[in-house]
């Protein structure tokens, strides 16, 4: 008898994370649209079909392959109380072997940011990923005058450990990263750059 596999959920005191699914088009189009210009200085350039539903579907469908084989785990910020969609936020490149590792990233509309949402949702993940998912490191890295990013990042736990030059493209230009890690096991101490 075939069993159809539960697909991962995580609920938090405002959230719930959970893959995205077509139903959620309009309201990620429609924040995406609206923030814009609040978070093209910090992501990758969007291709011209980027809000397009196609471009979705494809993003719904990558989702559920990437969880699947366990090499990414891709939440959408949903608020539990409205089931709007707030952001996202994705553990991506799972390394299993020695490594036990992934990479974080996450964005928020421009309309919730502020509010605590993506700390919420970064204690989420990293629970979800030092428990169920057994990794033993977790790495995020941002813009070194991304602030906001910095900060939520470093009050989440994560600490500083340098910077990768050319890291990625940014808004179409390559661009140094400060890199952070979060480790389930962490005898570091303070390492931030003070």
């Amino acid at each position: 008898m075939f069993m159809r596999r539960r697909k991962p959920l995580v609920e938090t005191e405002r959230l719930t994370l959970r893959l995205p699914m077509h139903s959620d088009y309009r309201g990620w189009a429609t924040l995406r649209a609206e923030s814009r210009d609040f978070l093209t200085p910090w992501e990758p350039a969007w291709s011209s079909d980027h809000l397009g539903r196609k471009a979705f579907a494809n993003r719904v469908y990558w989702a559920a392959r990437a969880e699947a084989s366990g090499t990414a785990l891709p939440f959408f910020l949903i608020e539990t109380y409205s089931g709007t969609v707030l952001g996202a936020i994705t553990l991506d490149n799972i390394r299993r072997g020695p490594a036990q590792a992934g990479t974080l990233g996450y964005w928020v509309g421009e309309r919730y940011a502020r509010q605590g949402y993506m700390r919420e949702a970064i204690a989420a993940v990293v629970d979800y990923a030092f428990g169920p998912l057994d990794l033993s490191r977790i790495e995020a890295a941002c813009l070194p005058e991304n602030a906001a990013s910095r900060g939520v990042l470093e009050k989440s736990g994560f600490k500083y450990e340098g910077v990768a030059q050319s890291y990625l493209q940014i808004n179409g230009r390559w661009r140094n990263h400060v890199l952070y890690s979060n480790l389930r096991l962490d005898r570091r101490g303070r390492t931030d750059i003070g």
